[in-house]
């Protein structure tokens, strides 16, 4: 990536007229482009109303106001949020001021989510300049090829790199399908993401794969015990993965924890509107239960009122139990973390929307060489999990019971 150091140095600002002046007419440019981006994305909620006809997803405000980087300095932005009069969880985050670039010092993380977007290698060096000004101008599309086939390399060398030096607590586990297809299938990108004795979260696995597949997940483990994963005391993913059925063959004693929020999901969708609400709040009940017991009496609740009139939502629930309510046998400080996959949802729910959009410009490799450097670009700014000094705990074995340490007899 020698390129990239060749661009100039952003000349140090002076606090002028003209530099001002300059300064507040970048700034009305990415308010505007931002603008057109939120536009766009609320057409598709369009059709969605409320009950008294009104739209139900509206504009929400602005995120706390923040500087990036541009051609004459930095500029300050502000990003608007959204939000649903129903209650659906709805977001909106800008391509192109998104959240993982805020802080980067260098374009290592502006390329790779540019070119995401779907610019062609044609079309890179124009946006590039119009937002991160002159300096840009180095990147030509050869240049651009080049950091593409350098992407490949550290992918390639990243997938491959030991994972013996550390001790893993905890896994959390998802399929991240993209807009790119393969013959009649969706490409599915099949990621983990672990937790090390320090409680920092690492991604593990970037692999391509059929997300419901056993096979496919069963050759994710395998290639991460192949280069030196310990069987993690915990993994945390959806019920509808093919991973289980490949985790009880290759971990049989890692405990499976189902993630809370695709359930959720996944009961309400047996349940007309007019009850989602109160059966969500009854979920809830469950799972912020203070012990165990208090969950089994409240899961009790949720099936004795909904088994007889809505059977599908009562066998949805029933089905994972067991899985559901793991979390109970391990630290309290952690359950924020592992009760659901959001470590995985929040680092790829842009990811997630803008690869649809990429047709023409990611092929197979290019998708998880996308994901990979916007995911290692993500991966710096993670925080230790809530808790972290009880993670050696966990990794010793030491018994948890509603989330307390069981204190051994003298």
């Amino acid at each position: 990536m020698s390129e990239i150091n060749q661009i100039p140095p952003i000349a140090e600002t002076t606090h002028d007229l003209l530099t001002e002046t300059i300064r507040a007419g970048a700034k009305e440019i990415i308010r505007l482009a931002v603008e057109a981006e939120l536009e766009e994305y609320l057409k598709q909620f369009r059709d969605l109303k409320t009950d008294d006809g009104k739209a139900a997803v509206v504009r929400n405000g602005h995120l706390p106001e923040r500087e990036v980087q541009t051609g004459i300095g930095p500029v300050t932005v502000r990003v608007p949020k959204i939000r649903s009069k129903t209650g659906a969880p709805v977001s909106f985050q800008s391509v192109l001021v998104p959240p993982y670039v805020r802080k980067s010092k260098s374009l290592e993380a502006a390329i790779p989510w540019l070119y995401l977007k779907g610019i062609s290698t044609g079309e890179m060096n124009d946006a590039l300049e119009a937002l991160l000004g002159p300096g840009a101008s180095g990147l030509s599309s050869s240049t651009i090829s080049r950091l593409k086939t350098e992407w490949g390399k550290e992918y390639d060398v990243w997938r491959k790199a030991s994972l013996e030096d550390r001790e893993w607590a905890y896994i959390w586990v998802d399929g991240i399908y993209s807009g790119l297809r393969k013959e009649d299938d969706k490409l599915c990108a099949l990621v983990v993401i672990g937790v090390d004795g320090q409680g920092r979260k690492h991604f593990l696995a970037i692999e391509d794969g059929v997300r419901e597949s056993k096979q496919s997940w069963k050759e994710v483990l395998l290639e991460l015990k192949h280069r030196g994963m310990n069987a993690p005391k915990l993994a945390v993913g959806d019920g509808a993965l093919g991973f289980w059925a490949a985790l009880e063959e290759e971990f049989p004693k890692t405990k499976a924890q189902r993630c809370w929020m695709h359930k959720t999901g996944n009961v309400l969708n047996c349940l007309p509107k007019s009850a989602q609400q109160k059966a969500k709040d009854k979920i809830h009940q469950i799972w912020m239960a203070e012990t165990k017991d208090e969950a089994d009496k409240a899961f009790d609740l949720f099936i004795d009122t909904y088994e007889a009139k809505y059977p599908k939502a009562a066998i949805c629930l029933q089905k994972d139990r067991d899985e559901l309510l793991n979390f109970y046998d391990f630290p309290a400080e952690h359950w924020q973390s592992i009760r659901t996959t959001n470590p995985i949802e929040s680092a790829f729910g842009t990811i997630r929307h803008r690869t649809k959009r990429s047709k023409g410009c990611l092929d197979r490799d290019g998708m998880l060489h996308m994901i990979f450097k916007l995911g290692m670009c993500a991966e710096k700014n993670w925080n230790r999990i809530r808790g972290y000094k009880t993670i050696e705990k966990v990794i010793r074995e030491v018994k948890f019971k509603d989330g307390e340490e069981i204190k051994q007899a003298a």
